[in-house]
């Protein structure tokens, strides 16, 4: 087993905005243990973003900021070459928002994520990731920061003294480096939820996942993320959570 036999299950939501619906947040949420909820940048309009929250906090799901670059038309999924100083009052205001949001219905911002093309930025940047450590460091520095293992944001924000959460992912997959193949790649996204499952399991219960290339990459998570804009996925959150229940490993929030 790895660390542990309870992991947390996360899943992007509030990704509507307006009229433009997508994912089943409310069917996802009934599901995971933690919710990444979009803050307004790369998705998610206010009402979407209270009624998700709403919904969490009605359902014991932790409430997460996934805080991304200013990107609606790119889904945040588009690279942004911002100012450090810039990003970190970027990253304030999201978080800022979204727990104003959370906090009218009695929940609370628990944990930070970044979202899309900054979330694997990051992993290299040293100077983004150091942005959005200086976010949290000054907002609430008790505030966790999930990310890749080995990322430079996790290193840099275990160096400011914040809590580091390592994160895997079930439906993606993964270079023999241990990051995440490009969503340009064919073959980047998963799909099959029995597939995904059997993933899930192997990763909790031997801490390693099969990379792109058949060879076995150590990874060790304390958080697993399904995302929730496939048409999928609520298919498979649902396989995920089985498997690891019939695996007899307890899902439980990492906050």
């Amino acid at each position: 087993m790895a660390d542990t036999t309870t992991v947390d299950l996360n899943s992007d939501v509030g990704e509507s905005f307006g009229r433009w619906e997508l994912g089943d947040d409310e069917a996802v949420l009934g599901l995971v243990t933690s919710a990444n909820v979009a803050c307004g940048f790369h998705a998610g309009d206010p009402t979407t973003l209270r009624t998700t929250c709403r919904l969490a906090v009605a359902g014991g799901v932790a409430i997460g900021a996934q805080v991304g670059y200013r990107d609606l038309a790119g889904f945040g999924r588009r690279f942004i070459d911002v100012e450090p100083r810039h990003l970190a009052d970027d990253v304030l205001y999201q978080v800022g928002a979204l727990d104003a949001l959370a906090r009218v219905d009695g929940g609370r911002v628990a944990y930070v994520k970044p979202h899309g093309a900054l979330y694997n930025t990051v992993v290299h940047h040293e100077e983004q990731a150091q942005a959005v450590v200086d976010a949290v460091v000054a907002l609430d520095p008790s505030l966790p920061v999930l990310g890749l293992p080995g990322s430079a944001l996790l290193r840099r924000a275990e160096a400011a003294g914040l809590r580091t959460v390592r994160e895997a992912f079930a439906d993606r997959a993964y270079t023999p480096a241990g990051t995440l193949v490009s969503r340009r790649e064919p073959g980047a996204v998963l799909h099959d939820p029995d597939e995904v499952a059997a993933r899930v399991v192997r990763l909790v219960s031997e801490g390693t996942l099969v990379a792109v290339d058949g060879a076995s990459v150590a990874v060790a998570a304390e958080s697993v993320c399904v995302h929730g804009d496939s048409p999928g996925a609520v298919a498979m959150a649902r396989a995920v959570r089985a498997g690891l229940e019939e695996a007899g490993v307890r899902l439980g929030a990492f906050v």
